[in-house]
């Protein structure tokens, strides 16, 4: 059974950084894509960055040059690795794998503000 978890969410000023972490566990083939969503509240659920391997990677445009995404296959980890962060970019972050079919993580508050 897959189960990804995540953790770094918290409070931070804007222009700060912040490094998110999912771990999965259970049968993950490290051909699949993992990637980060974010929701804020009243929006959909939205795509921030996705990578493959060997570590192809695609940002939304909102994020580019600011966020990297990241994957340890040893450690069935993915990283998001967010600098400059601006208050539009508040919002609960998921983590997810598509493998035969989408799993999610429980999500992470992310809140910029000063």
């Amino acid at each position: 059974q897959v189960q990804l978890v995540e953790s770094g969410g918290g409070l931070v000023q804007p222009g700060g950084s912040l490094r998110l972490s999912c771990a999965a566990s259970g049968s993950i083939l490290s051909i699949n894509p993992m990637g980060w969503y974010r929701q804020a509240p009243g929006k959909e659920r939205e795509l921030v960055a996705v990578i493959t391997s060997p570590g192809s990677t695609n940002y939304a445009d909102s994020v580019k040059g600011r966020f990297t995404i990241s994957r340890d296959n040893a450690k069935k980890t993915v990283y998001l690795q967010m600098n400059s962060l601006k208050p539009e970019d508040t919002a609960v972050y998921y983590c997810s794998l598509h493998q035969l079919r989408f799993y999610w993580g429980q999500g992470t508050q992310v809140t910029v503000s000063s």
